[in-house]
């Protein structure tokens, strides 16, 4: 076999070369290869990681979703909101809105059957981004953060519409109370607002907000405001008083135009500044808007007329069932009396409150055949809602002796029967007269013009305390009466309205009384619920008894201890003081108007004596002088025609029966 020769060195060195030039080709095509490849790589890499983060988002804000929204209400229920009934209380006249109980609601009303202006007004107070945010407008929350920062406090807000739309939901579907200010529920609002617009228009959220936002007053919705304040429907609303509502989302009570008008106005001004800042007016409309303004309705009476309203709604069950209906009640209450007491009340204690040493009055006055026309029960109403005319028990001073000289009248007395005025003692008690100086024996009405306390005890004594407390019950003073003959002095409690309705049957020409504020009930569509019906009035005094007592009780006004209170026309009553003058008194009448006023202190402290009258009698004479304006003068012996029936009642003999009733009864327990 043949022997392969071995190359040369020539031709290694060749292969040698040969061997390198592949190895480095071999290198360079591995690195080509890695270059092609590397950039998708990197794409691959980045596009893992987005999709791999991106899931982890939507798991955690999945998660974090689903802790803070687990318990939030469907939104379907906004189209179906719950409501408590109102009950709207109105003046004698069936117009005048005196008060609103519940939730006052009207019709729903649509964004485009509004007047552009109203529609513009919100967004630029509330929300201007309102069309170009998801529900939450981080822009708009920056810009907040940014102008309180500068401002040192609070004053713009970060919430969008939508979001207060959600705040409102969630408040009343009772999620959280309203006070409730913590991280978790301003989550549960955003994600609520996020909620809402993904599944409702901007113009569906504008009405649900519209139809649902509170306005103050116990109204809800822009309809109801709109009657409320301004008396007209939303779509005829002018741009000022749209401005007049925009503004009071903010603090609906502060910037109410019926209570607070400055404030209302001022808010106002901020509304159309901001629509001229935001284009959507221009300043001579905003100009022409100011000096068209609307002036809102008004109440004609004051927060003190809420007394009267409270104490016919707390008899309301009396009258119809409180289902879930809207009611409307027409009352007795003359809203220009009321205003007269009211301003008066308040002018009397701030000029005298601190001389006579007095913190709180009251006030009552009814037609003579019950029909209440004003009441005040306190001083401030915001302070303290206690009703002194109907709920306060107090000592009835010298006006309890009107039942103890009507007891006298109906036994055989009359105003010229004379009694002694000089000192008596029963047992260790020996009752003093005040500033009085003794004459001897006395007429009656002398007697009561100058509230003879000797006369009255002596008087006591001759008919028994059980015949005087029977006539109190007679008359409407039903609590019980101390058993001794003190109480012919007032040392017995009753109310300021219990004493006026007793001193009511006197021009009522002694037929009874019985105090009443509501003439009648209707629902919203005008059904007729409850209708008062006059008739039923009982003879409780014959009319020679009442003859007496008018003529007794005017010569009390015209030169006894009332002088003072006495009014420029034919009028009686009696004033009265009870122990260490911690009450003072004033009950008295004419044959249009029957009013009663107290004076004191809720913790019995003892007023100051001041020449001239008490804190009542000053009241009583400036009201009653105001009351009678234009009113023709009446003499009291014509009184007031008593009703049919209560005629056919002493036709029958009636009055009499009772009269002789109650005489058998007093001479047996008396």
């Amino acid at each position: 076999m043949a022997r392969k020769k071995p190359p040369s060195p020539r031709s290694r060195s060749k292969a040698k070369v040969a061997a390198k030039g592949k190895a480095k080709a071999k290198v360079s095509r591995s690195s080509s290869s890695k270059k092609a490849t590397q950039k998708p790589s990197f794409l691959l890499w980045m596009t893992r990681w987005s999709v791999t983060i991106s899931i982890w988002f939507i798991f955690f804000f999945a998660l974090f979703a689903l802790w803070f929204g687990y318990d939030l209400p469907d939104t379907a229920n906004l189209l179906n909101s719950q409501r408590r009934p109102s009950i709207t209380v109105l003046a004698n006249d069936g117009r005048t809105r005196l008060a609103t109980y519940g939730d006052l609601h009207g019709k729903v009303v649509r964004v485009e059957n509004l007047p552009p202006h109203m529609i513009q007004a919100l967004l630029s107070i509330e929300d201007r981004r309102f069309y170009y945010h998801f529900g939450v407008d981080p822009i708009g929350l920056v810009r907040a953060i940014y102008v309180n920062s500068q401002a040192g406090h609070v004053v713009q807000g970060g919430s969008t519409l939508t979001q207060q739309l959600a705040k409102n939901f969630l408040q009343s579907e009772k999620l959280y109370d309203v006070k409730d200010r913590s991280l978790r529920r301003k989550i549960q609002e955003a994600l609520m607002a996020l909620s809402l617009e993904w599944r409702f228009t901007k113009g569906q959220i504008l009405t649900m907000y519209l139809n649902r936002v509170y306005f103050g007053s116990g109204t809800f919705g822009l309809e109801a405001a709109a009657y409320h304040y301004f008396g007209k429907s939303a779509n005829k609303l002018t741009l000022y008083e749209s401005a007049v509502l925009a503004g009071l989302l903010k603090a609906p009570t502060r910037y109410s135009p019926a209570n607070n008008p400055d404030q209302a106005d001022s808010r106002a001004r901020q509304v159309l500044e901001a629509m001229v800042d935001a284009g959507y007016i221009k300043p001579d409309q905003r100009d022409v808007a100011l000096l068209m303004a609307s002036v809102a309705q008004e109440s004609p009476t004051g927060a003190s007329v809420r007394y009267f309203c409270d104490w016919i709604i707390s008899s309301l069950e009396d009258y119809v069932g409180l289902e879930d209906t809207d009611l409307i009640i027409t009352s007795t209450l003359d809203a220009k009396l009321q205003r007269v007491a009211e301003d008066q009340m308040q002018q009397l204690m701030e000029s005298q409150g601190e001389n006579y040493n007095c913190s709180q009055m009251a006030l009552v006055s009814m037609a003579p055949t019950g029909a209440i026309r004003a009441m005040v029960g306190g001083a401030n109403y915001g302070k303290s809602q206690f009703n002194r005319a109907t709920q306060a028990l107090r000592q009835s001073g010298s006006t309890f002796k009107l039942f103890v000289y009507l007891a006298a009248l109906e036994n055989g007395y009359n105003p010229t029967t004379k009694v002694s005025d000089r000192a008596i003692r029963i047992g260790s008690w020996k009752p003093k007269n005040f500033k009085y100086t003794s004459k001897g024996d006395i007429p009656l009405q002398d007697a009561l013009a100058f509230s003879v306390n000797t006369v009255t005890v002596r008087l006591a004594k001759q008919l028994g305390a059980r015949t005087i407390e029977n006539m109190a019950h007679r008359l409407g003073v039903m609590g019980e009466q101390p058993k001794d003959l003190s109480l012919a002095l007032g040392t017995g409690d009753a109310t300021l309205l219990q004493l006026t309705t007793a001193f009511s049957t006197l021009p009522n020409g002694g037929y009874s009384v019985m105090p009443y504020g509501i003439t009648n009930i209707k629902s919203p569509e005008g059904k007729v619920l409850y209708k008062r019906h006059e008739g039923g009035h009982a003879p409780l005094l014959d009319r020679h008894v009442v003859q007496s007592m008018n003529k007794m009780l005017s010569a009390v006004m015209s030169y006894g201890t009332g002088r003072n209170a006495a009014i420029a026309r034919p009028c009686a009553g009696k004033t009265g003081t009870s122990q260490k003058d911690r009450d003072a008194l004033v009950v008295g009448y004419t044959p249009q108007l029957v009013t009663g006023v107290w004076a004191g202190n809720d913790d019995n402290r003892s007023m100051n004596y001041l020449k001239g009258g008490s804190m009542a009698t000053r009241l009583w004479h400036s009201f009653m002088e105001d009351a009678h304006k234009g009113k023709p003068h009446l003499a009291l012996d014509t009184g007031i025609a008593p009703p049919p029936s209560a005629i056919a009642k002493d036709k029958d003999g009636a009055g009499s029966k009772k009269n002789m009733l109650d005489r058998l009864i007093d001479s047996i327990f008396g």
